[in-house]
């Protein structure tokens, strides 16, 4: 089944209900930006909200369009329901209530019922979304913690929890490379492609995949800390964001007093930052 023809099963089951005030598909769908393997996300309004009598109603609609084999009702957000349909078709679908309309933007949404006409009183947006300070910093230290957790996996031994703490580094790594290019409509997570450059993916690529080996370990840590610590740096001077000195220097003792690891050296040539 198409895309076009599953958003038409929908619309159609969800037409007569009064109730729901409001469809407009979003993410990649919403905005244009779709391909052949994107999900199809939903936004709805509906006076009050993400109801057990909404939720009804959104799963036979969605049943119109083949056998649902994966439903998560409001387990990983209040506001949200997941489905997964065989043949791998992804649904979401965000319910809010009219006055929770606030984060969204015209230019994100299409929309396929809007009673109370919604769409045109939505702000444009476009452009890239802006990341608070507070995330920003948020992601300097959580990336400054889990690397002085590296001590307590080498000293217990616990080397596949180590692989582990390397793949948070990494995915904090690709989250401040997509904050560097300032892109917009990042969508998901499997759009990294279009998120970041050649020259960030190329930086991606070389970094190790260690075996859960200590030695190993150690030094991919550190060329992951290479890799991000300048890259933050230069992000957090370029949007004023307050860097964490004290708890990077103590982090750099303690690696130092239990490790032997000295300060690692930046990875080499640093990009361009936006400042938005």
């Amino acid at each position: 089944m198409t895309p076009d023809t599953a958003i038409a099963r929908i619309t159609a089951a969800l037409e007569p209900e009064a109730r729901i005030r409001a469809l407009f598909l979003s993410g990649s769908h919403g905005n244009g930006m779709a391909d052949d393997w994107s999900d199809l996300d939903f936004v709805m309004v509906a006076e009050e909200g993400l109801t057990d009598e909404i939720a009804a109603l959104w799963r036979d609609a969605v049943g119109r369009v083949g056998e649902v084999v994966l439903w998560r009702d409001r387990i990983v957000r209040p506001a949200l329901i997941n489905a997964v349909l065989a043949g791998g078709i992804r649904i979401d679908l965000i319910a809010l209530k009219p006055e929770h309309m606030g984060g969204q933007t015209r230019d994100a949404l299409k929309p396929l019922i809007d009673r109370d006409g919604l769409h045109v009183t939505l702000p444009d947006g476009g452009g890239t979304p802006a990341t608070s300070p507070a995330r920003l910093r948020y992601g300097f230290d959580e990336f400054l913690r889990i690397l002085g957790l590296l001590p307590v996996a080498m000293g217990r031994g616990e080397y596949l929890n180590g692989v582990t703490g390397l793949f948070h580094l990494r995915n904090l790594l690709t989250e401040l490379m997509i904050e560097e290019t300032a892109a917009p409509h990042r969508g998901g997570a499997l759009h990294l492609n279009r998120l970041i450059t050649d020259e960030q993916k190329a930086a991606l690529a070389a970094l190790p995949v260690p075996a859960p080996e200590r030695e190993a370990l150690i030094a991919a840590h550190l060329a992951y800390a290479a890799e991000y610590l300048p890259r933050a740096r230069q992000l957090a001077d370029a949007r004023g964001v307050e860097w964490p000195e004290r708890f990077e220097a103590a982090t750099w003792d303690y690696l130092n007093d239990t490790l032997g690891i000295a300060r690692a050296p930046a990875a080499g040539p640093q990009p361009k930052i936006a400042t938005t």
